[in-house]
């Protein structure tokens, strides 16, 4: 039984295996690439649009409207980061209904990767919205003794952002072989199908967490680039 990718080795340039992570990785960057182009070359403004520019506004829209929700703030600066996480990480997961198809994503050292970018987006967003010694003085709140438990804290969000995405997709993997030996016919077509749906739950959580993480390294989102006054008046009417 393949537990992960990094198990399937395609080819060595040189020393240096070429396993199924590497592989399948770069496949669906070029896919996303190439749709992403073909679904921009021709926008347009009119209500006559094709049926995947509808669908790319549809999760841009989605994508844009969670950031707002969670961060309070506009999403332009995050959308991007975020945007790409969350397609590259959903496109991963679905594709593992195709025959002969290991996701990237059932790999520790992808998830890592994709933790790590966050790890470094998190400082990144902080300093740019608070500049850099406000944001260093998180770390020391609230006294210079919880610098190393804040650190530590750091730390685990990489590690727990790692672990669980690895986790939920490598269990799928090994419940369907389970499965296939015992019951080769229905199981493992149900499992598979709660698998995508695990793989759609898990790119979304990742997603969120990310925003979250982000979110949190700014002790002042709710005064910098707030949302539109007429939300911030629905809000507090609301409350």
């Amino acid at each position: 039984m393949i537990l992960t990718p990094d198990d399937v080795i395609f080819f060595s340039l040189g020393s240096l295996p070429v396993n199924a992570t590497i592989v399948y990785t770069w496949i669906v960057m070029s896919l996303l690439t190439t749709g992403s182009w073909l679904i921009t070359r021709n926008l347009s403004s009119t209500p006559d649009i094709s049926y995947l520019q509808n669908l790319l506004e549809v999760l841009v829209t989605g994508v844009r409207d969670q950031i707002e929700e969670i961060t309070r703030q506009r999403s332009d600066q995050y959308l991007a980061f975020i945007g790409t996480l969350f397609v590259f990480i959903i496109t991963s997961n679905l594709l593992a209904i195709v025959p002969g198809y290991y996701p990237p994503t059932g790999s520790l050292s992808t998830t890592a990767a994709l933790a790590i970018c966050v790890f470094i987006a998190v400082p990144l967003f902080g300093i740019s919205n608070e500049g850099l010694l406000n944001y260093l003085r998180h770390y020391i709140r609230p006294s210079l003794l919880m610098l190393p438990f804040n650190l530590i804290g750091e730390l685990s969000r990489v590690i727990s952002l790692a672990v669980r995405l690895y986790g939920n997709i490598m269990s799928g993997t090994v419940i369907v072989g389970i499965l296939l030996s015992l019951m080769p016919l229905f199981f493992p077509i149900v499992i598979q199908l709660l698998g995508l749906i695990t793989g759609v739950i898990q790119a979304y959580i990742f997603a969120v967490l990310a925003i979250v993480y982000i979110a949190s390294a700014s002790s002042s989102q709710h005064q910098s680039n707030p949302l539109s006054d007429n939300e911030t008046d629905q809000d507090s009417t609301t409350r």
